[in-house]
C-alpha cells in the first residue's frame, strides 16, 4: 500500500459527495458486471468490500437476503447510509473495515467488491484473498484496475502515486493458492476488468466431509 490507511480514508472523505458522479464509464460497466456476476438468491448473505458509497452494495440488497458493506472512509459510508435510506432498505448494514480485517464473522455466501483492491500490493492482496477464503463464501466477484498486458503509460487509469494494480495473472495465481477456481475473466479494458473466482470442487467436498 503506498499510503496509509488513514491517508486513503481522508482522500475518499473528501471526495465522497461527489463521488458517484465522478466515475467513468469503464468503472460503472465494471459494476455493472460485478452486480451480474454476483446474482444473490433471496437467503444469501453479500459482503461487499471497499463498499464505497454502496453502489454493488444497494444494487445486490433486492435480491440477497442481507448485504454487509465495509470500508474505511467514514464520509463514503455516511453516504452508503444515506442512499440505503433514501432508497427504504433494510437489509444493508454499514461499517468500518478492510480487506484484511473486515470486521464482520457471521455467515457469507458471495463477496464483491469494484474499484478498491488495487490500493494494496500485490502481497497485500494475497493475504486478503485468503482471509476472504477463511470466511469461506462460495463465489469472490472482483472488478478492479488489472492489467491484461503491458499497461501504455500514455494511457493510466491509475493513479501510480496511490494505486498499484496487479497483472491478472497474479490475481489469478492469488485466488487459485487460496483455494478458488476463477471461472469467468471480463475485459473492460487493457486495464479494467472483472474476475469471477468460486471454491474448487475439491475445496466444497472438504467443507462438506
Amino acid at each position: 500500500m503506498k499510503r496509509t490507511l488513514e491517508e486513503h480514508a481522508a482522500r475518499f472523505d473528501e471526495k465522497a459527495g461527489e463521488y458517484d458522479d465522478s466515475k467513468s464509464d469503464e468503472y460503472h460497466a465494471c459494476a455493472n458486471l460485478v452486480v451480474e456476476h454476483a446474482a444473490p438468491d433471496a437467503d444469501d448473505v453479500v459482503l461487499d468490500l471497499g463498499t464505497g458509497t454502496g453502489a454493488i452494495a444497494l444494487a445486490l440488497a433486492p435480491d440477497a437476503g442481507r448485504v454487509v458493506g465495509r470500508d474505511i472512509s467514514e464520509g463514503m459510508l455516511a453516504e452508503a447510509e444515506r442512499k440505503a435510506a433514501e432508497a427504504g432498505l433494510e437489509n444493508l448494514e454499514f461499517g468500518d473495515g478492510t480487506f484484511r480485517e473486515p470486521g464482520y464473522d457471521g455467515p457469507v455466501d458471495i463477496v464483491t467488491s469494484n474499484f478498491a483492491l488495487h490500493h494494496l500490493s500485490d502481497a497485500e492482496k494475497r493475504e486478503a484473498i485468503a482471509v476472504i477464503a477463511d470466511l469461506e463464501p462460495r463465489k469472490f466477484v472482483l472488478g478492479d484496475v488489472m492489467f491484461f498486458g503491458e499497461p501504455n503509460p500514455d494511457e493510466p487509469f491509475y493513479s501510480p502515486e496511490v494505486d498499484d494494480p496487479a497483472t491478472v495473472g497474479a490475481l489469478a495465481d492469488a485466488f487459485t493458492d487460496a483455494g478458488f477456481s476463477l471461472t469467468a475473466v471480463e475485459r473492460v479494458h487493457d486495464q479494467v476488468g472483472v474476475l469471477v473466482a468460486e471454491r474448487s470442487p475439491t475445496e466444497t467436498a472438504s467443507d462438506e466431509e
